[in-house]
């Protein structure tokens, strides 16, 4: 009872942290260009660590270790594929995004930046994208909640429901006032939760069964395959989750980060916090899995709470290691991931709900009736995602995979050619996006996956779904009328201030060296 009454304590400090900075946040939020973007003011730090927050959610603490927990390191493949991924989305993605969103008319979401730099006037385009962000992120918002029931489970013995929903209802409380500078800033007090938890627990781990080389001994006793990277694993597996690092580019949810920054030079930096704070994550991940089969293989009595699916290793090991009181705090690195990633999704679901799709059908409101409009759309998103939350049909890594393809598919090539192609059309990337979330749908709900049996294992639908958008956005673009005078000017205005920011750059850390 004693240890019970620690973990809630601290739970509880947590919970408290999180809603002050929601509510510092409302201080700050005047209107509805602040709390869908926080008036582009964002430092790089912030960015590079909300961004990894929300990207990472319950799957770098649960989802990833009992992946690798129950079937080895073939799983780390997918994480491969994210750093990667994660990488150049910020190289080459963050400075340009920035910078074009301001010259298309300051657009503050995803789907007005593609209206907005393609000039469709038909608001087709707008609205398919808010529609696609809907669908998709009532998923992944759902796989947050899912998350947090099987948190409140495991650490609390109590009901998945409960949990669910206690997490759920915090969460959105301090979303729905704080608005995006709410989501950010919990963000980056989450991601460092996180950092240090996976760097504590695994390395506490490793010294209680006796070391590094008594780790692996262990970890070879309880699975003998487990260090190969391709042992029982297909070559269309291996393929599929390399795959998972194509969806970065089309994550709604993180490259509204880069929308928000400072200025685009500001992404420079955002990518070294950014990528080193993610390396460490995911190596702390490979180890909370590897140090919690060998506790588990040498503590026979040591019992796993979630031995189907291995999601539970990280909050396990906290709990049996640490005493209750640091265990709680540990244990709120897992509802940091969650949290932060539900937040972040809610305030890009809104704006499309608010902004791209009800705001397309009449004239501005007030700054204050937009702001109420945004908080109403994060209560609607989050009762529906709590609906779906409520019985637990998928693993954590399913759901947010299924959304994850979504995204890549229908956004990721058209967010490139947007910023990179000068002959895109808008027809083109109509077609492109709609035909890649259909494709990710359809081949992620049925047996097209496995093309009826014809692999040996599903292909991540998220490679069709790309392909077939960007193919085809290509296409539909070189058939159609070719981009007006005035789309073209944007293109070379947003390019051209890009490669001054470079050229200033580099002059810089010349005058610097020379110094």
């Amino acid at each position: 009872m004693m240890d019970l009454t620690y973990k809630i304590i601290a739970v509880g400090v947590y919970f408290a942290v999180m809603l002050a900075i929601g509510l510092y946040a409302y201080r700050k939020t005047t209107d509805g260009d602040d709390y869908m973007l926080g008036g582009r003011g964002l430092h790089p730090f912030t960015a590079a660590l909300s961004a990894g927050a929300s990207d990472m959610s319950g799957w770098l603490l649960m989802g990833l270790p009992g992946a690798l927990y129950i079937t080895g390191m073939v799983e780390a493949w997918i994480a491969i594929g994210l750093t990667v991924g994660a990488a150049l989305n910020w190289i080459f993605v963050a400075p340009r995004l920035r910078k074009y969103t301001q010259v298309a008319k300051n657009s503050i979401t995803l789907p007005s930046f593609f209206e907005n730099r393609l000039q469709d006037r038909s608001r087709v385009l707008r609205v398919a994208a808010g529609v696609v962000v809907l669908v998709f992120f009532t998923f992944y918002v759902s796989s947050g909640m899912v998350a947090g029931g099987i948190f409140f489970q495991s650490t609390f013995g109590g009901s998945y429901v409960v949990g669910m929903l206690v997490v759920a209802g915090i969460t959105v409380l301090y979303t729905l006032f704080g608005g995006f500078l709410g989501a950010t800033y919990t963000d980056m007090v989450q991601g460092s939760i996180m950092l240090l938890a996976l760097i504590a627990v695994p390395i506490t781990a490793v010294i209680v069964v006796g070391g590094p080389a008594e780790m692996m001994t262990s970890v070879h006793e309880a699975n003998p395959q487990f260090g190969s990277m391709i042992a029982g694993v297909s070559v269309i597996a291996v393929i599929s989750n390399l795959a998972w690092g194509l969806g970065y580019f089309g994550q709604p949810h993180i490259i509204v980060r880069f929308m928000a920054l400072r200025t685009s030079r500001d992404a420079k930096y955002g990518a070294t916090f950014g990528i080193g704070w993610m390396i460490l994550c995911v190596i702390g991940a490979i180890l909370t899995a590897m140090s919690g089969l060998a506790y588990f293989q040498q503590n026979p009595g040591a019992v796993l709470t979630d031995a189907e699916n291995g999601e539970s290793v990280f909050l396990d090991l906290s709990q049996f290691l640490f005493h209750p009181l640091i265990a709680g705090f540990l244990l709120a690195a897992v509802l940091a991931a969650i949290m932060s990633t539900i937040s972040s999704q809610l305030i890009v679901t809104s704006s499309a709900l608010v902004e791209d799709l009800l705001g397309i059908f009449g004239k501005r409101s007030s700054a204050k009736a937009e702001l109420w409009f945004g908080r109403i759309g994060v209560l609607v998103v989050s009762l529906v995602a709590g609906i779906l939350a409520i019985q637990r049909n998928n693993t954590i890594l399913d759901l947010v995979g299924f959304a994850w393809a979504g995204f890549g598919s229908a956004f990721g090539p058209l967010v490139i050619l947007s910023l990179f192609w000068r002959r895109l059309t808008a027809p083109g990337a109509i077609v492109g996006m709609i035909s890649g979330a259909v494709v990710a749908f359809v081949w992620g709900k049925t047996e097209l996956g496995t093309l009826f049996g014809l692999l040996d294992s599903a292909l991540y639908e998220i490679i069709p779904g790309f392909l077939v958008s960007l193919v085809l956005t290509i296409v539909v673009s070189l058939a159609t009328r070719p981009p007006s005078a005035e789309v073209l000017a944007d293109f070379e205005t947003a390019h051209g201030e890009i490669d001054e920011s470079h050229e200033a750059q580099k002059a810089a850390k010349a005058g610097t060296a020379t110094a």
